[in-house]
């Protein structure tokens, strides 16, 4: 016998956490769109490799912003009859989709900073300098508040966008550095290239970070140890269960998707085993490690096992 579980208010919830993601996220697609204008311009009249490099990895956080803006409203909707299990794949994908984009984006630029190393440049200017430095700031603050945002409503790829957040404003801390060791001595433009790929070293091990998890659940990894032995712990904490086996998990974005079978007294009427596999449903609902579906099975209980 199988289960399925609904929420009753959770069409309200998913509205309200879509509208959070949709408002940080669209902000964050402005201040990326002017910030990569103007580290651009500043850093093409500036004189500064690096600066270039970083509006490049600011550009991509506009097509990641868009990325979660197009996700938003499918990831967001409600289970329906070609989508049982919901649509929460979709903003895993968006994730990896983040993380592909970042790492397409820290390649170039190493590529770009090696092959013009030997070329010859002017020292970059004041103006290069206080571009990196406003994009620390604006940046930082842009993780903390999507990171924020993102953690409170459990969403991988809004998380996902704040460490891209977070790596652009890293990146401009090399990009920053570079351009002052330039200024300081010509002789050392070459500081320059290498600021490059150090900016875009912080790109590729946020893709990592961000891409890796995401791929393992579009692999269906299934929850780590301890989520599992949390499940079958509330499981067995209900008083006529017996006895629970074949507890399989996978993810559903960023919630979690379990069945289970549970033995239980095998003189119990169907109406009794219903009600105890209900309330392991309950239980586990709202006591469980971020589970988003619960399906229970029922069995009935070898002697031994009984209590």
């Amino acid at each position: 016998m199988a289960h399925g579980y609904t929420h009753t208010a959770v069409t309200h919830v998913a509205a309200t956490k879509s509208g959070q993601a949709f408002r940080v996220t669209w902000i964050g697609l402005v201040i990326n769109v002017l910030l990569t204008a103007a580290k651009f311009l500043c850093g093409l009249f500036g004189l500064s490799q690096a600066v270039v490099a970083d509006a490049f990895h600011s550009l991509s956080d506009c097509t990641t912003d868009v990325a979660v803006l197009v996700g938003i409203p499918y990831w967001s909707a409600p289970a329906d009859r070609n989508h049982p299990h919901g649509h929460r794949r979709i903003e895993t994908l968006v994730t990896t989709f983040i993380a592909i984009a970042l790492a397409v984006v820290g390649i170039g630029l190493v590529y770009n900073a090696i092959t013009t190393l030997k070329e010859r440049h002017s020292s970059p200017t004041w103006i290069a300098l206080a571009a990196a430095l406003t994009s620390i700031v604006v940046k930082e603050f842009l993780y903390r508040w999507t990171n924020s945002v993102g953690r409170r409503i459990k969403s991988s790829a809004l998380v996902a966008n704040a460490w891209h957040h977070r790596s652009d404003a890293l990146s401009s801390i090399p990009a920053s550095l570079a351009v002052v060791a330039a200024m300081i001595s010509p002789t050392w433009s070459f500081v320059d290239h290498i600021g490059a790929v150090v900016v875009s070293v912080f790109i590729l091990g946020a893709a990592w970070k961000i891409g890796w998890p995401a791929l393992k659940q579009l692999m269906d990894a299934g929850a780590p140890e301890k989520a599992r032995e949390q499940i079958s712990k509330i499981a067995l904490g209900v008083e006529q269960v017996c006895r629970i086996h074949a507890v399989r998990t996978r993810y559903m974005g960023d919630g979690l998707a379990v069945d289970l079978h549970i033995k239980v007294d095998g003189d119990l009427t169907v109406r009794e085993g219903h009600e105890i596999s209900e309330l392991v449903k309950r239980r586990l609902l709202d006591q469980g490690p971020d589970l988003v579906d619960v399906v229970v099975h029922l069995e009935p209980c070898d002697e031994e096992h009984k209590r």
